[in-house]
């Protein structure tokens, strides 16, 4: 049976670079055509493609490499998940040089204590981000999502609305949004004595 090398990359925004990542694994001895990626994604998001992709590729006696367990999962439970799902299906799993041996009770801690550092660092990146939001919105610099309508075409589709004679569809066609976008435009425009009723 024919032993392959599946190795896995990604990054957690569209303005990372995927080639550095590329390049360690070709020197982990996987093939180009064998590298699956996952591009804007982050590591707490189980829900990338190239990661299924990857999994459903590796068969029994494989190998997944990636270069960092933090390229694979960015959570504890994530990391043993897939760790176990791998094992289970005779799959081997190689962080950067390192093979993750499942039975070696050192190995399992060493992995454990990588899942661990990945989690948190994780975390740090979250609470960084929320303390730079919350520093932005305080000078002002953070506003928030501009509405996608200008106030007089609010008030405008307010009007058209409370005419009768357009439903919330025609609206969202008329000026080229979705029907949740008008509802909220409603919800802010609307009259002390008038409700949004849905149609």
């Amino acid at each position: 049976m024919t032993k392959t090398r599946i190795g896995y990359a990604r990054c957690s925004t569209d303005k990372q670079d995927l080639t550095a990542q590329r390049a360690a694994l070709l020197d982990l001895e996987v093939a180009e055509d064998r590298i699956y990626t996952d591009h804007g994604l982050t590591g707490t998001n189980r829900e990338r493609p190239g990661l299924a992709q990857a999994l459903a590729a590796v068969r029994e006696g494989d190998t997944l490499v990636v270069p960092k367990l933090d390229r694979l999962a960015r959570s504890v439970p994530d990391a043993r998940a897939i760790a176990d799902e791998l094992e289970k299906r005779g799959v081997k799993l190689a962080l950067g040089t390192s093979v993750h041996d499942p039975t070696d009770p050192m190995g399992r801690m060493f992995f454990n204590i990588l899942a661990t550092f990945a989690e948190f660092e994780a975390d740090l990146i979250r609470m960084r981000t929320r303390e730079g939001m919350a520093i932005a919105r305080a000078k002002g610099k953070l506003k928030g999502k501009k509405p996608k309508l200008s106030d007089r075409r609010q008030t405008e589709l307010r009007r058209m609305y409370d005419t009768g004679d357009y439903a919330i569809s025609d609206l969202a066609e008329l000026f080229v949004v979705s029907r949740p976008t008008v509802y909220r435009v409603l919800q802010r425009t609307q009259s002390a004595d008038t409700s949004v009723a849905a149609v």
